[in-house]
């Protein structure tokens, strides 16, 4: 393999600019861009639900807390737990980077669950409603990743490999950008447009759950593992491990569905 003919990563700054002790990132940046996408969705949606602006804030709020605080915590659990057991403040470290989708999808579920009953609606009114919006954060997240050149994917000759800084010789999958397209850019499509029509309830939340379960267990054959856990004796991945459980759920909430009235967060809306 002569990696001269692949592709070398130019370094880009992680912190965009400095303000004194504030650092401006391109990670924070990308979940900016992630929370305003779905506030203005949202918005733009709003007019066909029985819920109010104020609910809806407040709901945005408490699931954009979600994230932050699910993710963070889901990522020491999931994936340093051994390093929260021996150094609990770890937990607190933000600092130190990591975060995990599957602890943001638990966060945001908690959240979900709280505000949802304050609405006068059902959990998974709330969850069809909230799910076309969590795409377009998922794919500028893995903007971020790529631009830290992290979460890179494994040893590849394909064409358009790339070699990472700190990721050894070894030409790589852009695994970041593979997340990108299928996480973000096509499920959001998916979802998107199949809300716009009056949808039974529970389906776009099953939709969503199958969708991003299914295409992170694929990216996941691409993406290295995680040097402290690598694969199981199964082959599998800790990543692939989790969208297990989403994918039955995504399917059981699908076909139960069917015998479900029509949620009042689809159809409607101009797509």
């Amino acid at each position: 393999m002569n990696t001269s003919d692949y592709l070398v990563f130019a370094g880009i700054d992680p912190v965009i600019f400095s303000i004194g002790f504030l650092s401006v990132r391109w990670y924070g940046l990308m979940y900016l861009i992630g929370f305003i996408a779905a506030w203005y969705l949202a918005h733009r949606r709003l007019s066909r639900t029985p819920w109010s602006k104020e609910q809806l804030g407040d709901l945005l709020f408490w699931c954009f807390v979600g994230v932050i605080v699910g993710g963070r915590v889901g990522y020491v659990l999931f994936y340093q737990f051994g390093l929260f057991l021996d150094n609990p403040a770890y937990l607190f470290q933000i600092w130190t980077g990591g975060m995990s989708f599957h602890g943001g999808l638990l966060g945001v579920l908690a959240a979900m669950f709280w505000r949802a009953k304050k609405m006068g609606a059902t959990f998974l009114e709330v969850g069809d409603f909230i799910a076309p919006l969590v795409p377009i954060g998922l794919g500028a997240g893995r903007i971020g990743n790529f631009i830290n050149a992290e979460l890179w994917g494994r040893p590849t000759e394909v064409a358009w490999a790339i070699v990472f800084p700190n990721a050894g010789p070894e030409p790589r999958h852009p695994s970041q950008l593979y997340q990108f397209a299928l996480e973000g850019v096509v499920l959001f499509c998916l979802l998107w447009f199949a809300s716009a029509k009056p949808r039974q309830r529970g389906f776009i939340s099953g939709l969503f759950l199958i969708g991003y379960g299914i295409f992170r267990f694929v990216v996941e054959f691409y993406r290295q593992p995680d040097a402290h856990i690598g694969l199981y004796e199964s082959g599998l991945s800790q990543g692939q491990l989790l969208c297990v459980p989403m994918i039955i759920a995504g399917a059981f909430l699908m076909w139960r569905s069917k015998s479900q009235p029509v949620s009042k967060a689809t159809g409607g809306a101009k797509a």
